[in-house]
């Protein structure tokens, strides 16, 4: 029998599949179904410590591209295919001390589980690093296994709180920092992908002594706007904000954000998010390093809390495993890292043997600029 179990920031796993922080984790209910489903882990809607008021009217969507065809609409119409979600909703609505019991409850009724907590304040002064110290012990003496800071939801107003804190290596240390100081469970962080070097903040959150590194959260993006009546797809009162884009079509740009931090840290742990819904996605973050993922979008297409999506995971790491038995692997430690070396600089790529070609670093004209002076 193929080993699914792994171990991660010291915390045992019954498979290396979480699903992720977002809508569907956002009540007790989705929690408990989930692990009833099969994940090994689950990570909750983020935490804050008060009461969050979200906008009206949808706020989750799936972007849809016509099969066959380049029409990009969030219609839900036959004939199109679901190429990624959309999202403006803030973190849970329910403020820390409605969450409490339930987390208590999560883990009493499933003690094996992993149960992560997300949270989230700001950063600006002392009062903001304390209100990350008391959401982070108050979910711990709860009985959380793991605590997920959320330094990554890209629609925030504040510039202390969010993707703006991912994107600055000073706010990312001392938050991390005072969260570390209280903790006494493995601290993880969740980054925002839109950085411009996501290694430097993911730096800074190992000095401040964050166990693991989660990536990417959704990418800052816009619905697109309808053609015929020249709205937003998606909007209140003719207005919007950005929004978070998941789902497959982040899927490449999520391995070369994680690749970035796995070549970096090679001995760090991390957990691969962004555009997985078969064992297929998720090996490749595991060939890059990782050591769990987390599945949102999928899971919310099914039935909101993935069963399915989880069964073919676990089905398709079994049958990976079973393939590979005379290579002598028996589990994901056997594989995990063997395609982290592969991703070179784009210097280090063969070029053509042809004498006449220098890779485009000389000043004669190349492409359609040769083809042009020949005219």
């Amino acid at each position: 029998m193929a080993d699914l179990s792994t171990v991660f920031t010291g915390i045992p796993f019954e498979n290396p599949f979480l699903l992720a922080s977002a809508p569907p984790t956002e009540s007790e209910s989705n929690i408990m179904r989930a692990f009833e489903a099969g994940w090994g882990g689950v990570v909750t809607k983020t935490i804050g410590l008060h009461p969050v008021a979200n906008v009206r009217g949808p706020k989750t969507k799936f972007l849809r591209v016509d099969d066959g065809g380049v029409r990009l609409s969030m219609a839900k119409r036959p004939a199109s295919t679901v190429i990624a979600s959309w999202n403006w909703e803030l973190i849970s609505d329910k403020p820390l001390d409605w969450w409490i019991p339930r987390l208590t409850a999560i883990k009493k009724a499933w003690p094996n589980r992993v149960l992560v907590a997300s949270i989230m304040a700001g950063s600006g002064n002392d009062k903001e690093l304390r209100h990350w110290q008391t959401l982070a012990e108050g979910v711990q003496d709860a009985g959380v296994d793991a605590i997920e800071l959320n330094f990554s939801c890209p629609h925030m107003d504040r510039i202390d709180m969010g993707s703006n804190i991912g994107k600055d290596k000073v706010l990312c240390s001392i938050s991390t920092q005072a969260v570390r100081a209280v903790a006494r469970v493995p601290v993880w962080v969740k980054l925002t992908p839109a950085s411009a070097d996501i290694v430097e903040e993911a730096e800074a959150t190992f000095l401040g002594g964050a166990d693991a590194i989660s990536s990417s959260n959704t990418f800052p993006s816009l619905p697109p706007i309808d053609p015929a009546t020249l709205d937003f797809e998606v909007s209140v009162d003719g207005y919007v904000a950005s929004g978070g884009l998941g789902g497959p079509a982040i899927l490449p740009q999520s391995l070369a954000k994680m690749a970035q931090m796995t070549q970096a840290f090679p001995d760090r742990a991390f957990s691969g998010i962004g555009g997985i819904s078969t064992f297929d996605h998720a090996l490749s973050y595991f060939l890059l390093g990782c050591g769990t993922i987390q599945v949102a979008t999928a899971a919310m297409l099914d039935h909101a809390i993935g069963p399915n999506i989880i069964r073919g995971l676990r089905d398709g790491m079994s049958a990976f495993l079973e393939r590979n038995a005379d290579r002598g692997w028996t589990s994901l430690a056997d594989f995990r890292g063997l395609r982290r070396g592969h991703v070179v600089a784009h210097s280090e790529i063969a070029r053509p043997d042809a004498a006449d070609y220098r890779g485009g670093v000389d000043e004669e004209a190349e492409g359609y600029a040769v083809e042009a002076a020949a005219r």
